[in-house]
């Protein structure tokens, strides 16, 4: 008898409320105490408000602390509670485990397309060469032509910067993958290509 699958994500009463300091210090809560499990393999779309989702997945990637409960990630063979982790596991868990892609590019200025892309597995020791191979494999199935592969994604549109920002999401093999809202700012074309 094969033992039980642990699951990739277990989150259970996790919630989140934002201080608006702004607003004479009130308190908006951004999810209320919910519960959610995924095992390897499944894929995930959270109907939840457009904030709400936002704010759940910044909370597994690290971004967002959360104020209780409990978000365990399968790292490196044990589970960790992302809730009271150290500063390094949690950093650690997001280079080794879970990639994530924002709605929006955020790259250092004047870095060309190609190390944008690379740059995740050269964070996590993969030799340059190497990295920057597998990122124009990338780039050429996105359909970018070589010549753009030199310019930083600041010099393209809103919509070009975001497959820039897939293809840099997509470039490390982690168990975890994390979407927000990833296709929201391209045309109709590559929307309908990246659906199939």
């Amino acid at each position: 008898m094969s033992a039980p699958v642990t699951a990739m994500i277990d989150i259970s009463n996790a919630e989140k409320t934002f201080t608006m300091h702004l607003q004479g210090g009130s308190n908006c809560r951004s999810c209320a105490a919910f519960r959610f499990m995924s095992n390897p393999a499944n894929a995930w779309c959270w109907p939840a408000p457009r904030r709400r989702q936002s704010s759940i997945l910044k909370m597994i990637f690290g971004n967002y602390r959360c104020d209780g409960g409990k978000i365990g990630i399968r790292h490196q063979g044990e589970v960790i509670d992302l809730v009271r982790p150290s500063r390094a596991r949690c950093s650690a868990c997001a280079r080794a485990t879970i990639g994530y892609v924002s709605q929006f590019l955020r790259a250092v200025p004047r870095v060309a397309t190609i190390d944008v892309v690379a740059e995740p597995l050269i964070a996590n020791a993969t030799p340059r060469a190497e990295a920057r191979e597998k990122a124009g494999a990338l780039l050429r199935r996105l359909k970018y032509s070589e010549r753009l592969w030199a310019l930083p994604p600041s010099t393209f549109s809103g919509g070009e910067q975001q497959r820039v920002n897939i293809a840099r999401g997509f470039i490390s093999d982690l168990p975890i993958l994390l979407l927000d809202e990833p296709t929201a700012s391209l045309d109709a074309a590559n929307r309908a290509w990246w659906s199939n």
